[in-house]
């Protein structure tokens, strides 16, 4: 089973993530996760990739993919994998399509979690940290006792910088930008999922798992 995970932050892709590759026994594998393993092992393109990191440079596409193909021919990957991360433009996903064809390989299904902007929003900016201990609360989901005021340590909550309305629509609009054309590519392929990812963590899990079991 291989499968590409999809969608915006905040929309809870992570937590199914980690269900996901409990329940099928696959691994997931994130691009970020894929380049510390290069790096780690010292491969040639590893290498090359820590060259442009260290340089605070985007890596070039052509890098990312080979990590990508690094990664995909780990022994563990030989009865699936989960893709979480990448493909992020139709070239990368092109290139995909060449690297897995190359070893009779495929994507078996491309699942999308989408989640209304508004609550998107509502979720990535009511975070808030304590400065004393570090403890994680949510303004909607999990709030404090006491506003502003950590639970454990009675320490000052703040808000991130990169949680902020504006840095938050940002990265939404530039999720919307790269991916909707992705999203297009799969689906004339008769590949793609869309899960209604506003349901109930248990009512996420148990939709995706009921759609793998049936295309398994």
């Amino acid at each position: 089973m291989n499968i590409i995970l999809m969608g915006p932050p905040g929309a809870g892709k992570g937590t199914q993530a980690e269900r996901i590759a409990s329940e099928f026994q696959i691994p997931h594998i994130s691009t970020g996760d894929a380049f510390r393993q290069a790096i780690r092992q010292g491969t040639p393109i590893g290498v090359e990739a820590k060259s442009y990191l260290d340089r605070g440079e985007l890596v070039p596409d052509e890098i990312t993919i080979g990590v990508v193909q690094e990664r995909l021919q780990q022994p563990d990957c030989n009865l699936g994998f989960m893709l979480d991360g990448f493909p992020r433009t139709i070239p990368q996903a092109d290139a995909l399509e060449q690297i897995l064809s190359s070893s009779g390989k495929s994507i078996d299904n491309v699942i999308d979690f989408y989640v209304d902007r508004n609550l998107l929003l509502e979720r990535l900016t009511g975070r808030r940290i304590c400065k004393s201990c570090g403890a994680t609360y949510h303004m909607v989901f999990n709030p404090p006792k006491v506003d502003g005021v950590c639970d454990k340590c009675s320490g000052e909550l703040y808000q991130r910088s990169d949680d902020s309305a504006e840095k938050v629509g940002t990265r939404l609009d530039e999720y919307d930008n790269k991916t909707a054309p992705l999203l297009d590519y799969y689906r004339e392929k008769n590949l793609l999922r869309e899960i209604d990812g506003e349901q109930e963590i248990q009512q996420v899990t148990e939709t995706v798992f009921s759609f793998l079991r049936g295309k398994a």
